[in-house]
C-alpha cells in the first residue's frame, strides 16, 4: 500500500476569516492602504476616511477582481495610522477581494505615545501577540500580518529599534510574517539586520519602499540575504518614476532574484483613488505591468511576482515549498 504525504494546507488569515493560501488564483497586492488616517499636521489629504472614501475603494477593488483577477490586498495600515479593522470587513464584502489586515508600529513620528513611551521589548511584544491572537479591540479581526514595522534614515532610532524588535519577536512567537517601512527606501540593510539578530527568518521579512532607493546593489544585498524587496510604491511619480523603478527591478530580476519581489501601488492618500483622479490601486496591472511584458518578463514571472512571492511570504514558507 502507498502512503501519500500529507502537506499541511497553508492558511492566509484575513479579515473575513481563514483563507487557504492555494485558492488564491489571481494577483495580491502587497503593501496597500484601505482605510487610514496619516494626519497630524492638517494634512487632510493623507487620509482615507472609511466613511467618505470607503465605496470608492470597495468598487475599485471589485473592478479589479473583474478585469485581473485580484484576489488579495495587503492592507498595511498598523496602530497609530488610523486602522480600522471593522471598515476593512465591509470593503472585503462589498469588493469579494480578500483583505489580510495588520499590526505593529508606523515609524517614529506617529508612535502613540501611549504605546511607546517607557514600554519595553517585552510588553511590546505581548501587546502585539494578544492584538494577533485574540483581535484588534473588540471587533475580533485578527492580522495576518505585522507591519509595516518602521524606520527612517539609515539606522533606526531608539524607539523604532525597539518596536522592530517587539515585532520580529511577535513573529516568532506566532508564525506571521514581517513587513517593514524603510522611509525612502533608505534603511533597509539595518532593518534585517535587527529582525534576523532577534532570530526572524530572512524569507519572513518583506523590506518596503525600496522602489525608492536608487541603489541596485541594495536590493541584491537584501534579496541575496533571502528577504523579500518590495517595489511597493508604483505610480508614485512625486516620490520616484515608474520609469526608474522599471530599471531597478529588472536589475533585480537580472540577477536572478524574481523570487524575492514583491509589487504594490501603497495608496495612501484619497486623491490617489480613481474617482479622484489619482491612479488608483490599478495602475500596477494597467500601466507597470504591460512596461514589464514589454521589456520582455514573461507571465510566468509575473505570476511569480504578484501571486505566488505573496503568498508564500504570508504563510512563512521558505521559497523551497513554493
Amino acid at each position: 500500500m502507498t502512503t501519500i504525504p500529507h502537506t499541511p494546507q497553508r492558511l492566509l488569515r484575513t479579515v473575513t476569516g481563514p483563507l487557504a493560501a492555494a485558492s488564491l488564483t489571481g494577483p495580491v497586492l502587497a503593501h496597500e492602504h484601505l482605510a487610514l488616517d496619516l494626519d497630524r499636521q492638517g494634512d487632510a489629504a493623507s487620509v482615507l476616511d472609511p466613511r467618505q472614501h470607503g465605496p470608492a475603494v470597495s468598487r475599485e477593488l471589485a473592478a479589479l477582481r473583474q478585469e485581473f483577477g485580484l484576489c488579495l490586498v495587503v492592507e498595511l495600515t498598523c496602530r497609530g495610522m488610523g486602522r480600522d479593522p471593522e471598515a476593512l470587513v465591509r470593503i472585503a464584502r462589498e469588493s469579494g477581494v480578500a483583505v489580510v489586515a495588520a499590526t505593529g508600529w508606523y515609524y517614529e513620528p506617529f508612535h502613540p505615545r501611549a504605546d511607546l513611551e517607557g514600554a519595553s521589548v517585552e510588553q511590546l511584544t505581548g501587546t502585539l501577540v494578544q492584538e494577533i491572537e485574540q483581535g484588534i479591540g473588540a471587533t475580533g479581526v485578527r492580522p495576518g500580518v505585522l507591519g509595516e514595522v518602521g524606520s527612517h534614515g539609515d539606522t533606526p532610532s531608539e524607539p523604532e529599534a525597539r518596536s522592530l524588535r517587539a515585532a520580529a519577536r511577535a513573529a516568532l512567537a506566532t508564525g506571521l510574517s514581517v513587513s517593514t517601512h524603510a522611509q525612502l527606501g533608505h534603511g533597509g540593510l539595518a532593518q534585517l539586520d535587527l529582525l534576523t539578530t532577534e532570530g526572524l527568518a530572512p524569507h519572513r521579512i518583506c523590506v518596503g519602499h525600496q522602489d525608492l532607493l536608487d541603489d541596485s546593489a541594495v536590493h541584491r544585498r537584501l534579496a541575496e540575504a533571502g528577504a523579500y524587496v518590495a517595489f511597493d510604491t508604483v505610480g508614485k511619480e512625486s516620490y520616484q518614476s515608474d520609469q526608474v523603478r522599471l530599471r531597478l527591478l529588472l536589475a533585480l530580476l537580472e540577477a536572478g532574484h524574481a523570487d524575492r519581489a514583491l509589487l504594490s501601488c501603497d495608496i495612501s492618500r484619497h486623491g490617489y483613488l480613481l474617482s479622484e483622479g489619482g491612479k488608483g490601486y490599478g495602475h500596477l496591472f494597467r500601466s507597470f505591468l504591460p512596461a514589464l511584458r514589454t521589456a520582455g518578463v514573461d507571465e510566468d514571472l509575473i505570476d511569480l511576482m504578484t501571486r505566488r512571492n505573496p503568498t508564500r511570504f504570508l504563510t512563512g514558507a521558505s521559497p523551497e515549498e513554493d
